[in-house]
């Protein structure tokens, strides 16, 4: 397996493939966005596990995150900080706005196909790739993760406010059914509402929610919900 640190101008990134990128890449390329005080190299095993299927997966420093951590980190997202939940959404926009650019960079760098760019990302990154794929449509799938589409705060931004933007895109969401951090009760009914919008081809949407486990979830449900998500970007990246 290789990983290899990839020096982009617009966010630091982790190249992570099994032969060699060009291979990869025509089995898919995948951008993977990490939670909440994670980091690209701090969820380098999933990479690996994912890259591992074949594909070439694009590891992400959210903003705020890894190589660019805020300075303030701690304090800006200490659970006294009344305003930890405002700072957590902006450097999700933050994140998903630059998203554009990250893959004008990957296509400059020849590292995906036409057709065969998906994205993905855990709880915080969950979150930046619901809102990434409303302005960047190159993706042509896409796994959220242990996040919600819905916003709290009322934040004009939420990506639940687009329901026009999603389709066609293979859209898979992963839930934990008793997630006390991020409940799924919003997502199921987005994804209930997105229904209509995908009448033409129902395929692809789906939604898979984890019965009876939490936001840190067992190691079964976990790798359940991780084989969904490669068995979705096989069927949509992979010719």
């Amino acid at each position: 397996m290789h990983l290899l640190a990839n020096r982009m101008t617009t966010a630091p990134s982790l190249l992570v493939y099994r032969d060699d990128p060009e291979s990869a890449r025509e089995k898919g390329t995948v951008l993977v966005y990490h939670g909440l005080g994670a980091s690209k190299d701090i969820q380098s095993s999933d990479l690996v596990n994912l890259a591992q299927y074949g594909f070439l997966v694009v590891g992400i420093d959210n903003v705020g995150h890894g190589e660019r951590r805020y300075p303030d980190f701690d304090q800006r997202f200490s659970e006294e900080n009344p305003k930890r939940l405002e700072n957590l959404l902006q450097a999700v926009l933050e994140t998903a706005t630059e998203t554009p650019l990250v893959v004008d960079e990957l296509a400059q760098q020849g590292l995906f196909l036409p057709g065969r760019l998906g994205i993905m990302g855990i709880s915080m990154g969950g979150f930046i790739t619901y809102r990434a794929v409303i302005t960047e449509k190159r993706f042509s799938a896409a796994v959220p993760m242990l996040a919600s589409p819905r916003w709290p705060l009322e934040q004009s931004a939420s990506p639940h406010h687009f329901m026009n933007e999603f389709y066609p895109l293979p859209l898979l969401s992963l839930t934990a059914g008793a997630d006390q951090t991020v409940p799924p009760l919003h997502t199921r009914e987005f994804h209930a509402a997105l229904g209509p919008h995908y009448a033409a081809d129902p395929a692809r949407l789906a939604y898979k929610e984890a019965t009876g486990a939490d936001h840190a979830m067992p190691q079964a449900a976990w790798n359940s919900h991780w084989l969904e998500m490669v068995r979705w970007f096989e069927r949509w990246l992979t010719p």
